[in-house]
C-alpha cells in the first residue's frame, strides 16, 4: 500500500503521521509494517493478507477455460483434430472415422473446411462424419474409429 501526503513537508508533521498510522495499525491483527517518509512524500505499506480476496470468495474457476482466461478458438481446435485423426489412422486400423465435437467447432468444420475435409478423407482413404454434442466444451472432442 502506497499513500501519497502531497504538499507535506514539515518533518514534525510527518513524524506524526507515522506515529497515528503505527499506532492504528498496532491493533490489527494482521503483521503490517511501515516504512518511512520517501523523498517524494509517499509512505510505503505492506499488510499480510489474512482471509482470501473477496474475488476468491464471490468466484469459482472457469470450466471452460480451467481458470487460464481463454480458450483455443473454434479454427484451432478443427486442425488439432485434423492431426489427431491422421494419427489415429496411421496407428489403428479403421473402415471410418466418427468426430465428436463442440457444435461451434461442427459447425466450423462443415462450413469452412469442407474442402480440406474431402482431401483428408482422399488421402487416407476413410471416411469421415462429425457429430456435434452440447456438452462438449470448445477444446473437447473425441475420434472414434470404426
Amino acid at each position: 500500500i502506497i499513500i501519497d501526503f502531497i504538499d507535506m513537508d514539515d518533518p514534525e508533521h510527518r513524524r506524526q503521521v507515522l506515529r497515528t498510522l503505527e499506532k492504528a495499525l498496532a491493533r490489527d491483527h494482521a503483521k503490517t509494517t511501515v516504512y518511512e517518509f520517501s523523498p517524494l512524500g509517499l509512505v510505503e505499506m505492506t499488510r499480510k493478507r489474512t482471509v482470501e480476496s473477496l474475488e476468491r470468495q464471490l468466484s469459482e474457476t472457469c470450466g471452460q477455460c480451467g481458470g487460464r482466461g481463454t480458450i483455443k478458438t473454434a479454427e484451432t481446435v478443427t486442425y488439432e483434430i485434423f492431426r489427431e485423426i491422421t494419427r489415429a489412422v496411421r496407428q489403428f486400423d479403421a473402415a471410418r472415422l466418427l468426430v465428436i465435437a463442440s457444435s461451434k467447432v461442427v459447425a466450423r468444420i462443415t462450413d469452412e473446411e469442407s474442402a480440406a475435409v474431402a482431401e483428408l478423407e482422399e488421402f487416407l482413404g476413410k471416411s469421415i462424419r462429425f457429430q456435434s454434442d452440447d456438452q462438449y466444451l470448445q477444446e473437447q472432442f473425441d475420434v472414434v474409429l470404426l
